[in-house]
């Protein structure tokens, strides 16, 4: 369990998160997370990488509760350098990410597959930004790429989701499948693109990333710094209380 990595026939590389009850990442597990995406991208047998899950969602944020009992505010820094640096990780990943997605894509679950470069998803996956619910912002940058500005905007504010069903009308979700043939799926898009010169792919990754209009990497820091205003006023400390309680689940 945890974070683990394999290598596959041509050259596909798997980064998989498994960490029950709800792959809700520790702050290590966030930097973990960020080693093995970096490191599969650097290697130079590596032509993509698939970024999936085990369990009942592919990814549900930061570990709440972890940061609940920690003293100070150690736990808040690392999370948010974590997250940053696992978000930064799949974007700048040398390779192509395909993030493979099934059940719930919540918080930080946002950040990873709105950096992806491709999303597949199962019939069953959803995706939201409970954030301020929790007494925090952050990752609007990474629902921006996934969902219209409009939408997004009301995402954040009321909390609500949406299925997989209706990113793939959106052009955001490539493929909708049955949750069995998730990893399939993925592993299908995976060999199309394996198939392509490698140094071309390499270069073309790296010449999208240069023409995005937002420079995602500064813009979710920003994001970030109200959520430290927002610790600092009470709110957060408040909101994530009442998760832990049960309150504000």
């Amino acid at each position: 369990m945890g974070i683990t990595t394999s290598s596959h026939a041509g050259g596909v590389a798997e980064v998989v998160m498994d960490t029950p009850p709800v792959n809700a990442l520790t702050v290590q597990g966030w930097f973990d997370l960020a080693d093995a995406v970096r490191q599969a991208g650097r290697d130079p047998g590596t032509r993509v990488v698939v970024l999936r899950a085990e369990g009942r969602g592919f990814n549900a944020g930061v570990d709440i509760k972890e940061m609940q009992a920690t003293t100070g505010f150690e736990a808040l820094v690392g999370a948010n350098r974590g997250c940053h640096a696992a978000f930064g990780a799949v974007y700048e990943c040398e390779v192509p990410v395909i993030a493979a997605v099934q059940g719930f894509c919540l918080g930080g679950g946002i950040g990873l597959a709105g950096n992806a470069d491709i999303v597949v998803a199962s019939e069953d996956a959803y995706f939201g930004l409970p954030e301020v619910k929790r007494g925090a912002l952050g990752a609007a940058t990474h629902l921006a790429r996934l969902v219209p500005q409009h939408l997004m905007r009301a995402m954040v504010y009321t909390c609500r989701n949406v299925t997989a069903a209706e990113l793939h009308a959106y052009g955001s979700v490539l493929e909708v499948v049955p949750r069995e043939r998730l990893r399939e799926a993925a592993f299908e898009v995976a060999a199309q693109i394996a198939d392509k010169d490698p140094y071309v792919i390499r270069r073309a990754k790296e010449s999208l990333n240069g023409i995005d209009p937002v420079d995602v990497n500064r813009s979710y820091r920003f994001e970030q710094g109200f959520t430290f205003e927002l610790n600092l006023m009470g709110a957060g400390d408040r909101h994530r209380d009442d998760f832990v309680s049960g309150k504000g689940a």
